[in-house]
């Protein structure tokens, strides 16, 4: 099974590679209601999933689908337009399976972003938490199976998921434009169903401060692969709530929307500096 998926990787890579000659460093991953942040880009080639060999298709509302090739801040770059998520029916392996071609692809550092439910007290609707740790017991490690040792070690270590580099020059660039930037632990979740009240307090007791259903197992994959990971969270809803409010996706969507001009700032000026 690990032959054919290697098989599967270096197929994908070697398409990619004949649609884009460029040799991008950095690779972005956009999370939902966060798609417009592309049009930073000086777009140079782009290519639909769905023309991609053996890649999967993204069909939640809010991710586009497509792999953009370009320049931002004077770095090759490229940026997927919606991502994978395992309650889309997708098997782990199928959710990395894009960050096994980027890192193919000759990528060394790895920006994710979410719309995240807020768990801290201290969370607004539209802020930005960076994210510094993760937990995730409640999905399946996309490392479960035969390991490919030419990708990275059986057991990789994850005490510094997100690099802390990457971290502390953020925090720099916030505070130089008079972004508020929270930073904490983000705690993923299957999906599709956003939390019960009882399961956000569970959350909170355990020490997160914002939960989602995605990134993790992306932020796994490209650790064991080698790359440096930096992600952000947008809080597009509050779990932890005295009013008996409902979360609905589109108001996730338009949260994410506002907060966009912010995280592409970040995004833009910490692309600058690597």
């Amino acid at each position: 099974m690990s032959e054919i998926i290697v098989q599967k990787v270096n197929e994908t890579a070697a398409f990619l590679k004949a649609q884009y000659e460029g040799q991008p460093q950095v690779a972005i991953i956009l999370g939902s209601g966060l798609g417009n942040f592309v049009q930073k880009i000086k777009v140079e080639k782009e290519v639909p999933y769905t023309d991609i060999p053996n890649f999967p298709v993204s069909t939640v509302k809010g991710h586009s689908g497509k792999l953009i090739f370009g320049e931002l801040s004077g770095k090759k770059v490229v940026a997927m337009s919606g991502r994978f998520h395992y309650y889309e029916g997708y098997t782990p392996q199928e959710v990395v399976f894009p960050i096994r071609v980027l890192k193919m692809l000759g990528i060394q550092t790895l920006l994710l972003s979410n719309a995240a439910g807020g768990v801290n007290e201290a969370f607004s609707v539209g802020d930005i938490m960076i994210i510094n740790d993760h937990i995730s017991f409640s999905t399946p490690n996309p490392l479960i199976g035969k390991n490919v040792e030419e990708w990275g070690t059986r057991f990789p270590d994850m005490s510094e998921p997100y690099k802390k580099h990457l971290i502390t020059k953020a925090k720099q660039i916030g505070e130089a434009a008079s972004i508020k930037l929270h930073e904490g632990v983000y705690f993923v979740v299957t999906g599709p169903t956003f939390e019960t009240r009882a399961e956000y307090r569970l959350i909170k007791i355990v020490g997160a401060d914002a939960v989602g259903m995605s990134t993790v197992q992306e932020c796994i994959v490209a650790n064991h692969m080698g790359m440096e990971v930096f992600a952000v969270s947008v809080i597009t809803d509050l779990g932890i709530r005295d009013e008996e409010n409902v979360i609905t996706h589109e108001e996730v969507l338009e949260a994410a929307n506002a907060a966009e001009p912010k995280l592409a700032h970040l995004f833009t000026e910490l692309i600058k500096a690597l």
